[in-house]
């Protein structure tokens, strides 16, 4: 039987896609399951001896148990900080969802199961033609949407929610978080996304730099491990 996978995206950038991705990992981990993991495709990386390295990849790759190589977890690495598909055709080349649903397919064959996150938002564009909705469409699996929970989240949110659905992706589950200060009337804000998306959030986590070792969506973690 292959490994179960998840898609994990996010409303934006910058709204923790990396922390909670790597809490999973070691929630699935904490319940038994050997967890691969892939960043696909990432933007803003340092030159380091072994060549350019990311550090959502790098995070992803440290609360993993199932030992990949980086070429295989982040086959498509650009130095500059900037969208995917521009850093791609400076650097002259065509980011290939095939390549990549190939290094999926064969990491699923080590893994109970394989978390993958995305790069920015469900639509950021990856080429002339692609973006993330169809790199997630291409690995035939569900996804789970981080919200920022950040003035804007509401209309961020449900364009995200209809644009996964129009897809044909199915929607496994979301998860709040607060990426900085927080949210004027949070509770209501929470409120109508749980009345948008049919369903409270996994978890409302609070996201704070250094606290990717830390943070365990234990509790997340086992509902989506019963669900999917």
């Amino acid at each position: 039987m292959s490994a179960r996978g998840l898609f994990v995206t996010g409303t934006d950038t910058g709204v923790g896609k990396t922390v909670v991705a790597c809490a999973l990992v070691r929630g699935f981990i904490a319940a038994g399951e050997r967890v691969a993991v892939m960043k696909p495709i990432a933007s803003g990386a340092e030159r380091t001896a072994e060549g350019l390295r990311n550090a959502d990849a790098l995070a992803l790759i440290e609360a993993a148990n199932v030992p990949l190589g980086y070429a295989q977890v982040n086959p498509y690495c650009f130095e500059p900080p900037i969208s995917p598909h521009i850093a791609a055709e400076d650097s002259k080349i065509e980011i290939d969802i095939g390549m990549i649903a190939q290094a999926f397919g064969a990491a699923t064959r080590l893994a109970d199961r394989v978390v993958v996150e995305g790069a920015g938002g469900w639509l950021a564009p990856i080429g002339r033609r692609d973006s993330m909705a169809d790199l997630a469409r291409a690995l035939g699996v569900p996804t789970v949407l981080v919200v920022g929970l950040r003035l804007g989240c509401l209309n961020h949110a449900e364009l995200s929610r209809r644009a996964i659905e129009a897809a044909g992706v199915p929607l496994a589950g979301w998860i709040a978080n607060r990426p900085g200060a927080p949210l004027e009337r949070e509770a209501e804000n929470l409120a109508t996304l749980e009345q948008r998306f049919g369903a409270a959030p996994l978890a409302v986590v609070s996201f704070a730099p250094g606290t990717v070792s830390a943070l365990v969506l234990a509790e997340a973690a086992q509902r989506l491990f019963r669900a999917i």
